[in-house]
């Protein structure tokens, strides 16, 4: 070579270390930030995947902490109505003990009514502060708004969860398909409507609360059995009432009905001696069964006992009882949900799919109980079921009542726990594991590669550099030819 002008290998050689300084400088930089994808140009293909892939995870990650904080707020009320729970419990213990009239002393009862006005005083104590990060959860600021409500044919109706929309109202639709019926038993008198029975007679007549045996002697109208039967519906549940004949009816009649509607409810009448009835009666037991209504709420089946509808379908959850004269006969009713309720986002898409919906009801003793059975605080002393009022079956069917309630509000909350928000955590972290590893496989560097690559390179790098030098000597053999 005798050019010196141009040095063609020096060129190369500096082409050379060029590319490989910065292959050098890559392989630095990816094992200082760990990323194999550190800008665009390193893998733009790669960097859309992954920039993909990290909107979803960053999604998931907030989808399962909104999730977690949700089970925190459930978890919060749930222990809140644990503690009314065993309140109210122990107000069912002071009813009973206070129905033991010939056992207890003026001054006991008073004592045991002191007692119930502080459970109570406890009990709206709790809905009244029971809260999550300042929000109250039992005092029904984030129970559903009703408005329009029909009372004459809907007698109570508790929303736990509604879908409604943002901003909107629903309409719900309660329609009865199926007329509700008492249990019903008639038996025909003799002609003048004046004689049942022709002997001494026994019976045993049982109702859904209990049977009692009743005796007749001969000759006993069909009034004074109507009047001996009323005096045990108490303990039976069956009422009795005698028919007046129309005219061109020659015989009366004895009717038995039970005195609550649906499936549940039964009358039986079983002769155990003597002949009950004149006509009409083989002497043999004699039962019927009531019938429960059928209900449709927003065209949607309902679970019904008697005059009791549940529905859990059609983003709706509600418990309705009919009045007795809407639920006897085919006719609809509707009510609006105008807003209210609490809604938890567990999934990152911002969908009716990814959210649950939830009321947190009021557990004060004014709303605990039903306008059926009664409300709570009316256990108050000077209300109208305290002690001394002596209404001890009505104060523990409204204690009842509000204990079923509570279980139940429990039990939906706990529903909502384990069987949505729980598998809504699992299920998610699952995702948010192979979403992150599928990531993590187009933008994180391998070390253990990358470690290879930086040895090559740096091997490379200062055998250009060599390679240079030699190069650069080359031309200095021209002297040579001087001589």
């Amino acid at each position: 070579m005798s050019r010196i002008n141009s040095n063609i290998s020096a060129l190369r050689a500096i082409h050379r270390l060029d590319r490989n300084q910065s292959d050098l400088n890559v392989r630095l930089e990816r094992l200082s930030t760990g990323l194999r994808i550190n800008r665009g140009r390193d893998d733009p293909a790669g960097l859309i995947g992954s920039e993909r892939l990290r909107y979803e995870i960053r999604g998931l990650q907030q989808a399962i902490e909104n999730s977690q904080r949700a089970s925190n707020v459930v978890s919060t009320a749930e222990g809140a109505l644990n503690e009314t729970s065993a309140l109210l419990l122990d107000l069912q213990s002071l009813v009973v003990a206070a129905a033991n009239e010939a056992g207890l002393s003026e001054e006991e009862i008073n004592a045991n009514q002191l007692q119930i006005d502080s459970i109570l005083a406890s009990i709206d104590r709790i809905a009244n502060t029971t809260a999550f990060a300042g929000r109250k959860l039992l005092d029904g600021t984030h129970a559903y708004h009703l408005s329009a409500v029909p009372t004459a044919a809907l007698a109570s109706v508790a929303t736990f969860s509604a879908r409604v929309p943002h901003g909107g109202t629903r309409d719900v639709v309660v329609k009865v398909t199926q007329s509700a019926q008492t249990a019903r038993i008639s038996f025909i008198g003799s002609k003048t409507g004046a004689v049942s029975t022709t002997s001494a007679t026994t019976i045993e007549v049982k109702g859904a609360l209990g049977s009692e045996l009743l005796s007749f002697g001969s000759g006993t109208t069909l009034r004074e059995i109507q009047t001996a039967l009323n005096s045990v519906t108490a303990a039976t549940g069956v009422s009795a009432v005698t028919s007046t004949p129309a005219a061109g009816n020659v015989r009366s009649a004895l009717i038995l009905n039970s005195t609550t509607f649906g499936s549940d409810a039964f009358v039986s009448v079983s002769p155990i001696s003597g002949g009950f009835i004149v006509v009409g009666n083989s002497n043999t037991t004699i039962r019927d069964t009531g019938r429960d209504a059928g209900v449709l709420i927003d065209g949607q089946t309902t679970l019904v006992r008697g005059l009791r509808a549940d529905v859990r379908a059609g983003g709706l959850d509600a418990r309705i009882y009919l009045t007795k004269t809407f639920g006897q006969k085919l006719s609809s009713a509707t009510f609006t949900i105008t807003g209210g309720g609490a809604l938890f986002q567990l999934t990152p898409e911002l969908t009716p799919n990814g959210q649950t919906h939830l009321a947190f009801n009021s557990v004060a003793t004014s709303q605990l109980g039903n306008a059926v059975t009664g409300l709570l605080y009316t256990l108050r002393s000077g209300e109208a079921n305290d002690l001394s009022s002596k209404h001890f079956a009505a104060a523990q069917e409204i204690v009842n009542e509000a204990v079923n309630q509570v279980a139940s509000y429990r039990g939906r909350l706990g529903n909502v726990q384990r069987n949505q928000i729980d598998p809504s955590i699992q299920s998610q972290q699952v995702t948010l594991e192979n979403v992150t590893a599928s990531e993590s496989v187009i933008r994180d560097a391998d070390i253990a590669v990358e470690v290879s690559a930086l040895t090559r390179a740096q091997i490379l790098v200062q055998a250009t550099q060599t390679t240079l030098q030699i190069a650069n000597s080359v031309p200095q053999q021209v002297l040579s030819l001087l001589g």
